[in-house]
């Protein structure tokens, strides 16, 4: 096993000399520093961060295909990430010294050996190649060796570490059982209507009480109240003519749109030489194959073949026999610009014309649409201007066609104007210190915005709250009252047919998981299911309803291949995920025992080589 892991993890470390060192070489990044501190009796080498950190800032960039500028690097705290990776490694290499690990001087010539990059164009480890990919590397032999002892010590201690952890096979059975566990049961719902009487309607005091015991529920969000001008391209359609010249060009210039001759949908099966050609066409009429047949032994599916739809000028010589054809038919073959074909019909599209005085409206209503979006573009500079000279939305208003309004905005509002997502965002960043500006919305108009005044969450008044205070409390009240009715009938519920012998709507559940999705009940609805005992009845409440249900059957969780695939998955993931616990704890113990020193101005002087 040691080998094994040495081995690869020879192969990532020359993996790292050859592409990280590709900006740094044998560069000294800090001057005369060439320590940025130490773990226990072992350096932390300004090199061996700064590659590191290049590696990390180069996968993230070819990720994202964009340069990762150092702040930002910092600003995600990757500089400090690679720290600390490091310095938890170099505390396994203090560990692995102290105690005496580490590989024979013969194992490490055959990892040297079989390292690709040290070998010449016949396979056999090539002396001259090696020496100089140290250098390029910065390395010298004796440190490049006693890098690859400390890789392959600290693969072994974590092996050591990590072999032979496993969970209790009891913990992924538990699981299992708990996901693939299935119930089946039968419930109904009371509502309002279930009601021997209607609810009286509750009385001042009581909504007055039930308002300052549930405060929190009438909350307002916060919101700011905004004036606002816009610009409609809509509003501007009336003033908008379209010259009969213009309609007429504009019609000539999509004529292929207006006027379309016949086109059929056509598949063409094309074939080498004529022989071929006529030979398929024969099995056709004499044997009774089938076109798609034909298809098939060409190793083709009809999608290969679609022509699409074609006019008949598009098929050239074979465009009169083709536009003869009913769909359906095979006709041919026939010559085509890849050699003789059969083409097969799959349905007519007859010719269109429109004309011009038919097009015309429709022509109209675009062409004056476009302007419209243009007149208001070409207005937004000089409303702009007059803005940033001090003109107010009111009079911008009453001088301009932009219409004036209000809002009060709330993160949830999305009518009128905050349906727009640049309103809204506008809305959301807006504050007393900004200045009216034009901004333009998705679909052509302009507007601009002014906070006349900010409301944090608050308390709605009872006055305001009046309604939700009522609905809340009869609904509050529905259930209750359902609540006693249900109850009341549980006794009656336990045995098969009691729900339908109550008079209730009985739904009857089979084998469900907790997976399963059930509509119309409450959010916890099969968490409630699944802690019942068999033959339990119980009543859950539910807006203004209440859900009655019975549990009828418990189905433990099958053998399937299903849950035995799962239940091998969940061994291995937990005990991975076990044994990595326990090594970080283990990596931990002995950081503190080593001890580390890190000298900060060492670590900005790499800092400052990176753009």
């Amino acid at each position: 096993m040691g080998k094994g892991i040495s081995r690869t993890a020879m192969w990532i470390l020359m993996g790292l000399l050859i592409l990280g060192l590709a900006g740094f070489g044998a560069v000294n990044l800090s001057g005369n520093i060439r320590s940025i501190g130490t773990v226990g009796d072992k350096s932390v080498s300004v090199d061996q961060y700064a590659r590191q950190l290049a590696q990390e800032i180069r996968a993230i960039e070819q990720q994202t295909g964009q340069q990762l500028p150092f702040t930002q690097v910092q600003a995600i705290g990757l500089d400090r990430a690679v720290l600390q990776r490091i310095v938890r490694a170099r505390a396994l290499d203090h560990e692995s010294s102290q105690i005496g690990l580490s590989i024979g001087d013969v194992a490490l010539r055959e990892e040297i050996l079989e390292i690709g990059s040290f070998q010449g164009l016949d396979g056999s480890f090539d002396r001259e190649g090696y020496a100089s990919a140290l250098r390029q590397s910065g390395l010298t032999e004796a440190e490049f060796e006693v890098t690859l002892r400390e890789e392959a010590s600290r693969a072994l201690l974590q092996s050591a570490i990590l072999g032979g952890i496993t969970m209790p096979p009891a913990y992924a059975e538990t699981l299992v059982n708990f996901v693939g566990e299935q119930r089946s049961f039968t419930w109904s719902t009371l509502d309002a209507e279930a009601l021997d009487a209607p609810l009286e309607a509750p009385s001042a005091e009581a909504l007055t009480t039930y308002y300052e015991e549930n405060s929190a529920l009438f909350m307002l969000p916060a919101t700011k109240r905004i004036t606002y001008v816009v610009l409609s391209p809509d509003n501007l359609l009336d003033t908008i003519e379209i010259p009969q010249e213009q309609l007429r060009a504009e019609y000539d210039a999509r004529i292929d749109q207006f006027v379309q001759p016949e086109r059929r949908l056509v598949e063409r099966l094309v074939f080498a030489d004529q022989d071929s050609a006529d030979q398929a066409a024969a099995t056709l009429e004499v044997q009774g194959t089938t076109f798609e047949a034909l298809v098939d032994e060409r190793g083709l599916e009809l999608s290969d073949i679609d022509l699409g739809d074609v006019n008949r000028l598009e098929l050239d010589a074979a465009g009169e026999a083709v536009f003869n054809a009913e769909a359906g038919e095979v006709v041919g073959p026939l010559p085509s610009e890849l050699g003789p074909a059969l083409f097969r019909v799959n349905g007519v599209l007859g010719a269109q014309s429109v004309s011009f005085e038919d097009a015309a409206q429709t022509l109209r209503e675009e062409m004056a649409s476009d302007a419209a979006v243009r007149a208001v573009e070409a207005r937004a500079q000089e409303y702009d201007d007059q803005l940033a000279g001090g003109v107010t939305l009111e009079q911008i208003a009453e001088e301009t066609e932009m219409e004036l309004g209000t809002i009060d905005w709330t993160a949830e509002t999305d009518e009128g104007l905050a349906a727009y997502a640049g309103f809204r965002e506008a809305a959301a960043t807006l504050t007393a210190d900004d200045f009216p500006q034009i901004a333009q919305l998705d679909d052509g108009s302009i507007f601009a915005v002014r906070l006349d005044e900010s409301q944090e969450e608050r308390l709605a008044t009872f006055e305001e709250a009046t309604d939700d205070v009522t609905a809340a409390l009869q609904a509050e009240r529905t259930v209750e009252a359902l609540t006693a009715k249900a109850t009341a009938l549980v006794p009656t519920l336990g045995a098969e047919g009691a729900f339908e012998a109550a008079g209730l709507d009985a739904i009857i559940e089979t084998d469900q998981t907790r997976r399963a999705f059930i509509s119309d009940v409450p959010a916890d609805f099969l968490t409630q299911v699944f802690d019942m005992a068999e033959g339990d009845v119980t009543v859950l409440p539910h807006d203004e309803s209440v859900v009655i249900v019975r549990l009828d059957a418990i189905t433990p969780a099958s053998a399937s291949d299903e849950s035995n695939a799962l239940r091998a998955r969940l061994e291995t993931d937990m005990n991975s995920a076990l044994a990595q616990d326990l090594f970080n704890i283990y990596n931990d113990d002995i950081l503190r025992d080593a001890g580390q020193e890190i000298d900060l101005r060492a670590v900005q002087a790499v800092h400052v080589n990176f753009p």
